[in-house]
């Protein structure tokens, strides 16, 4: 199967987990079911200049992010880290995680979520 990008849905979240502005997701998944069960979530995230994803914490599932394009602010479970194009995030059950930008140009990453 293949999914052309004009067939990927996208949609606007103000305020993602109480984060700063409006936040893009393109899905790159049209349901769970694609993931075979195993996760809900892989989408293509833009973060415009000030917006932020608000610190939150994974109980029952993990998230991944590989950032395409762009620097950005990542709570790493409490401490403030720089990553940038090319870094990958891990963000294991149990743990916590947010991410802001705060450059003047957009921040894209990969977001990839998967049950425990």
């Amino acid at each position: 199967m293949i999914r052309r990008k004009d067939e990927c849905a996208v949609e606007y979240r103000e305020h993602m987990r109480d984060g700063d502005g409006t936040v893009e997701l393109k899905s790159l998944i049209a349901g769970p079911e694609e993931l075979n069960g195993k996760g809900r979530l892989f989408s293509v995230i833009k973060l415009n200049p000030g917006c932020s994803i608000g610190y939150h914490i994974h109980d029952k599932d993990a998230e991944l992010f590989y950032i395409v394009k762009g620097t950005a602010e990542y709570n790493d479970n409490g401490e403030i880290v720089t990553v940038s194009a090319g870094d990958v995030t891990i963000c294991p059950t149990g743990t916590g995680h947010g991410i802001a930008n705060r450059t003047e140009e957009p921040v894209e990453l990969v977001a990839v979520i998967v049950y425990a």
